[in-house]
């Protein structure tokens, strides 16, 4: 501050004020705080910290600390085993519950494991084997008590479909297999390595928007697939997109289609989706949906037997292996050609199916209020997968529709995946044969009654109410996947989830702020239109940090801002802005490309005769201007801690000005 304008003030002795601190004895003005410079942290503290709260953010070695030696290793075998943390106070009570839950889910997942492993290709006993190994595991490893495992529709497909493009199942099934072996350990190896190197947060780039759009896009070309079976049609196409369904559908219209096999199927759809809609206005007859898949197998197996109906072209399931999982790890490509094309498919694979467990995990936790660990689901899920692949299992992962059984069900703890589990078991040991005479067109209607919920019409609207950004992935992922494939329509969920987050950063929000009547508030006017403008002076927050990706947009912005504001003035024959006053609170950080942006701004102002202040900057960004030093080139009495100390501090310097 010049000795002119602190004389006018009435200041009484200029040796001792430094310009930092003349603010503060006014005896005009109120107080103002100095804005406080963090202390120097040690280089290798801050990297400690930063990878801390990047890696470590929950602090899994808390309970860790001041406990002996044997107590740490108790705890670490708890952390591993999470079913000897809690086991130790199951009861009774609590098994009952688990008990009818592994029941009630055990009976809608032994018809839809057959299904799903139609679904990727694969022989019916491989579904059962997925619902038989994979839950045991994660019954002593997973964190959510809600959760049921199992095989998926949207993981099925996906699979399927990214093995046949480099196996054809029907000329070389036994490379298929392997195949699909090889990409469920490497969908295991790629959740358990996000898990153990706490790397989680990546699976967050897939915005909920593309998830509701892929899943939604997914479930109608499952639905589509199902024609086959529903229709009873021999020949059909190998694509998904839904311009070659339907023309496979038609073009077998007038001699491919089956009257038995559209009654039976059509017949049990219709069944099973009032059975849903039972269950979904009732909630205490959640059971009715849950075991109408299995009624519906028993019934419609039974009438095919009777009526012999395999022998007017109606297609039956045949033959399912009797027995329990054999030994798949010698089937496991680790070598030659297809090592490479099974990592590839198990990556995004495991990813589809790490997303959607772990979405329902958090969701079921929310709704009972208990904390689930990311990941450490990841490597309970990724080992699963490692332990299936050599299992005879193909990728399992959380399933909605028998988590959601689970819950209703009233299941307490994992214990009811190991009901189901052993329902499974059973089944594999003692009941595959009477599946023999199961109609296809039966599986497909349960795969169909299935996949309904997950085009989830509420979610969409909502999205498009809150954010069109948010509908255009959600759409984009949604028509990719009907239009042309799973992997098309994946690839532009990623694409535009990365779009949104690099259109966010290059180009952040930036508002002009105004004075709420009454209060020392200052906020955007184009939100509060009764909020006022400080003659003089412009303010502008900068609603992001500012980093090399968005440093000349901001320049830009600010000072576009500030031409609009004299334009305005200049028209209404006011006086121009003399100050500039930077709003810095949303600013979390600064990077060299941003500090370099701001001394080009202030040199551009100095031109305009307009003098630049900030207003509470973080800690981070602080720093950043002491360490450049530009807080010497713009002044230390030109930072304030709150925009009122700016303006009550510049206002009555422009009085003064000549």
């Amino acid at each position: 501050m010049s000795h002119r304008v602190a004389d006018a003030l009435g200041y009484k002795d200029m040796d001792n004020i430094s310009a930092a601190s003349s603010r503060h004895n006014s005896e005009n003005l109120p107080y103002v705080h100095k804005v406080g410079v963090p202390p120097k942290q040690n280089l290798l503290k801050e990297i400690a910290g930063t990878l801390k709260e990047t890696f470590f953010a929950d602090d899994p070695l808390r309970q860790f600390k001041d406990q002996p030696r044997s107590r740490k290793l108790v705890l670490v075998f708890q952390a591993l085993f999470p079913i000897f943390e809690w086991g130790r106070n199951y009861s009774l009570s609590k098994f009952k519950g688990d008990l009818i839950a592994g029941l009630t889910i055990a009976s809608l997942c032994i018809p839809q494991d057959i299904g799903y492993a139609k679904l990727a290709n694969l022989d019916p006993q491989y579904g059962l084997y997925s619902s038989f190994v994979p839950p045991l595991i994660y019954a002593f490893m997973g964190s959510s008590r809600d959760i049921a495992i199992g095989p998926v529709a949207v993981v099925s497909l996906l699979l399927g479909t990214l093995l046949q493009n480099e196996i054809d199942p029907s000329e070389n099934p036994v490379d298929y297999l392997r195949l699909a072996f090889t990409a469920t350990f490497f969908a295991g190896i790629t959740q358990f390595t996000l898990g153990f190197f706490r790397l989680g947060f990546l699976i967050d780039f897939l915005s909920h928007a593309a998830i509701v759009g892929f899943m939604a896009g997914a479930a109608i070309t499952i639905a589509l697939q199902q024609l086959k079976g529903l229709l009873g049609i021999k020949k059909f196409t190998k694509k998904t997109d839904i311009v070659s369904v339907m023309r496979s559908v038609w073009s077998a219209a007038h001699h491919g289609w089956n009257w038995e096999t559209i009654l039976i199927g059509m017949s049990f759809l219709a069944f099973l989706l009032v059975a849903k809609y039972i269950g979904k206005k009732k909630k205490k007859l959640f059971w009715v949906p849950a075991i109408a898949p299995l009624i519906s197998v028993v019934l419609s197996t039974f009438f095919v037997y009777i009526t012999r109906a395999d022998k007017h072209g109606v297609q039956i399931v045949k033959h399912i292996r009797r027995g329990i999982n054999p030994s798949s790890l010698n089937e496991i490509f680790f070598s030659g050609e297809y090592l490479a094309k099974g990592f590839r498919i198990g990556v995004l694979a495991g990813m589809i199916a790490l997303t959607e467990a772990v979405a329902i995990g958090r969701t079921f936790a929310s709704m009972k209020d208990y904390q689930l660990e990311g990941n450490k689901e990841m490597v309970a899920l990724g080992t699963m997968n490692v332990v299936g692949s050599m299992t005879s299992c193909y990728v399992a992962t959380g399933s909605f529709s028998r988590s959601a059984v689970n819950y209703m069900a009233g299941c307490n703890t994992a214990v009811s995946n190991i009901v189901m589990s052993s329902v499974v078991l059973l089944t594999l040991e003692l009941i595959t044969p009477l599946f023999k005479y199961t109609p296809n067109a039966i599986l497909a209607s349960i795969i169909i009654s299935a996949v309904i919920s997950l085009v989830d019409i509420e979610a969409m609207t909502l999205i498009w109410k809150v954010d069109k950004f948010d509908f255009v992935a959600c759409m984009g992922a949604f028509f990719g996947v009907v239009f042309s494939s799973v992997e098309i329509g994946l690839l532009i969920a990623v694409s535009i989830s990365f779009a949104k987050i690099l259109l966010q950063v290059t180009r952040p929000r930036t508002a002009v702020l105004g004075k709420i009547p009454r209060t020392t508030v200052y906020r955007n006017i184009l939100q509060y239109p009764a909020a006022t403008k400080v003659p003089g002076i412009l303010i502008v927050r900068v609603d992001s940090a500012i980093y090399f990706s968005n440093s000349n947009y901001v320049k830009e912005r600010i000072l576009r801002w500030l031409a609009d504001e004299e334009e305005q003035l200049k028209e209404s024959s006011r006086p121009g802005v003399q100050y500039l006053i930077v709003e810095m609170s949303p600013v979390t950080d600064i990077d060299t490309s941003g500090i370099h942006a701001m001394e080009e701004l202030f040199r551009s102002l100095e031109k305009r005769d307009v003098k630049l202040v900030l207003a509470n900057p973080g800690p981070a960004v602080v720093d950043k201007l002491h360490a450049s030093k530009f807080h010497e080139m713009i002044g230390e009495d030109r930072i304030f801690l709150t925009v009122e100390d700016a303006i009550v501090t510049c206002a009555p310097k422009m009085d003064l000005e000549p």
